[in-house]
């Protein structure tokens, strides 16, 4: 299909777009209009991960076409939890914990949105304003008359849980109605027409828009992107060390850069699409670099994911320590480094410690198999003891690398 707006022109070139529930319908509105758009992010820990980095970008795609972003936070949903791809229920956290997580969850966005009170500038909500002052019985009577139980065992987020055997609660199970009323009230009060999310989330966002139609006449649109998974499979934002956060406090700017820089060759392309700014001729350019050359395209990745999400000066300053690290065979600035204590430390310990294994069994199946380093020789003896009394480098296979100093 060939677009007339801008917004969905730039969301099908760069690869954004799996589903949506009326394309002319949203074409046509977005030709004519500035288009407030949402999409929701619960706040469960003080920083989002890279497995949200698509729906934040897409949020920058929103105001970067002339339309208005909303950036949802569950304040009230984050007190249910989304069971969509869950086997177990979420634990309770207490409303200073929710209220801080969201606080340093803002910041994230403040790189990539501009905030303000302009037509197309961003604005940030929280849903607790409005789910935290409903009564039961009006929820029950208002919202609950359009939905069916028979519909809703239908939902992936239920259907799959049950047929698993495990428990869901029936907190969990209002969990869809709640958002699709959050589409409602923001249609409503703010004009909101759009709501973005995954794929995973397109039973919610029918939800929503059947919601507002038969409660209002409200006509709303959605849209979700692809499944977005690495070239081997894996989902992203995943790692053998855990989750890459977004925030500086949760993740190094180097482990951050690293991440990108070691992207598979054939996510290259794609990646640059999604995560960067660069014009689509560049992106095409690097992506079709033969051979050894596709590193490159890797690096210009790495800067520019991290130049938006952490600041120029943290790309440059990782990318500096990549290039001591692994190019001159010294030690970069901004590795991640331990104290050793004065008596010296255990390989194992030391590489569990600086966050290269994430037990003592996972170290000693990389030392076993020749995967740890010092100073850049193997090493693979279970019993070897690090000197306190000098600084040594780290490594657990070729592209983690560490510091220990010591006292």
């Amino acid at each position: 299909m060939t677009y007339s707006s801008s917004l969905l022109r730039l969301l099908d070139e760069r690869g954004y777009i799996h589903q949506m529930t009326d394309a002319e319908g949203l074409d046509a509105l977005a030709a004519k209009q500035v288009v407030p758009g949402y999409i929701g992010f619960d706040a469960t820990a003080p920083s989002l991960h890279v497995g949200s980095l698509v729906q934040i970008m897409l949020l920058r795609r929103l105001q970067q076409a002339g339309h208005k972003p909303v950036v949802l936070m569950g304040g009230g949903t984050t007190r249910i939890g989304d069971p969509t791809g869950r086997d177990e229920s979420r634990k309770m956290l207490s409303d200073e914990v929710i209220e801080a997580n969201i606080a340093s969850i803002r910041t994230i966005f403040e790189r990539f949105l501009t905030f303000g009170d302009g037509p197309t500038d961003a604005i940030m909500v929280n849903n607790h304003d409005w789910l935290g002052q409903l009564g039961y019985i009006q929820l029950l009577q208002e919202v609950g008359t359009h939905f069916t139980v028979n519909r809703m065992l239908t939902f992936d987020s239920v259907k799959l849980r049950l047929e698993r055997e495990q428990p869901m609660t029936f907190l969990e199970f209002n969990y869809m109605i709640l958002q699709g009323y959050d589409f409602r009230h923001l249609a409503k009060t703010a004009g909101v027409r759009l709501q973005m999310g995954g794929s995973d989330q397109w039973g919610n966002i029918v939800n929503g828009i059947e919601l507002s139609r038969r409660m209002d006449g409200t006509e709303v649109f959605g849209v979700t992107t692809p499944l977005l998974t690495t070239a081997d499979g894996a989902k992203m934002g995943k790692t053998a060390a855990g989750a890459v956060w977004l925030n500086e406090d949760a993740l190094p700017a180097y482990d951050f850069w690293q991440y990108w820089r070691n992207a598979d060759d054939r996510d290259v392309g794609k990646f640059l699409r999604l995560f960067t700014d660069l014009p689509l001729d560049e992106i095409a350019r690097l992506e079709a670099l033969p051979g050894a050359e596709i590193n490159q395209a890797k690096i210009v990745l790495a800067n520019e994911v991290t130049k938006l999400c952490r600041g120029a000066a943290a790309a440059t300053a990782a990318e500096a320590t990549a290039s001591a690290t692994f190019a001159a065979g010294g030690v970069g600035a901004d590795l991640p480094e331990i104290t050793l204590p004065a008596d010296g430390l255990n390989l194992i310990d030391a590489l569990v410690e600086i966050g290269f294994a994430a037990s003592r069994g996972e170290a000693k199946r990389l030392i076993s198999g020749g995967g740890a380093r010092i100073d850049g020789e193997p090493v693979t003896d279970e019993g070897y003891h690090i000197d306190g009394a000098k600084e040594v480098r780290i490594s657990a296979g070729k592209k983690k690398h560490g510091v220990l100093r010591p006292v």
